[in-house]
């Protein structure tokens, strides 16, 4: 049974589940260029430059997924504007895929940007991460013009909220 709520985005569980979630899409993204995985410093710059503090009140929400009790999960909410958020951080552990992991984050998103009074989602990935894109086509979100320029931004989705 998954549980999804709001936390503390310094927790150890959520620094633990964004750590795994930047070595995982980093290693895909190294292992597709470079035919390597990334190195420690590698990753530790990624970290560095990609802080994820602004998850947080006032700026943000990060959620914490839980499955039988374990951390297994997350997604985190930038306020963009007052009718949008932007959706990141999206990750299920490796042995938690496949339990309803990713939907469940997805629903509870809707929830919460709705509660901030949000109208839209926006989002961005790679190319690469298919099961990402697959799973936010199959939750309503539909691609879109680029909205911002970064090289890992290969591909933009947004979803209308009723």
């Amino acid at each position: 049974m998954w549980i999804i709520e709001p936390a503390d985005v310094n927790s150890p569980d959520a620094l633990t589940l964004l750590r795994e979630y930047f070595v995982d899409v980093a290693d895909r993204y190294y292992l597709l260029h470079l035919g390597r995985r990334g190195t420690t410093e590698e990753i530790e710059t990624g970290l560095a430059e990609a802080p994820s503090d602004d998850l947080a009140p006032p700026t943000g929400v990060f959620l914490l997924g839980t499955y039988d009790g374990k951390a297994a999960g997350c997604a985190g909410l930038r306020i963009k504007d007052a009718g949008t958020v932007e959706l990141g951080r999206v990750y299920v552990r490796p042995a938690f895929r496949g339990t309803g992991g990713g939907p469940a984050l997805l629903a509870a998103v809707d929830d919460v940007a709705r509660a901030l009074g949000a109208t839209r989602i926006i989002l961005d990935t790679r190319l690469d991460l298919t099961e990402a894109r697959a799973l936010y086509t199959k939750n309503g979100f539909e691609e879109v013009s680029p909205y911002k320029q970064d090289k890992y931004a290969e591909i933009c989705y947004a979803k209308q909220l009723a």
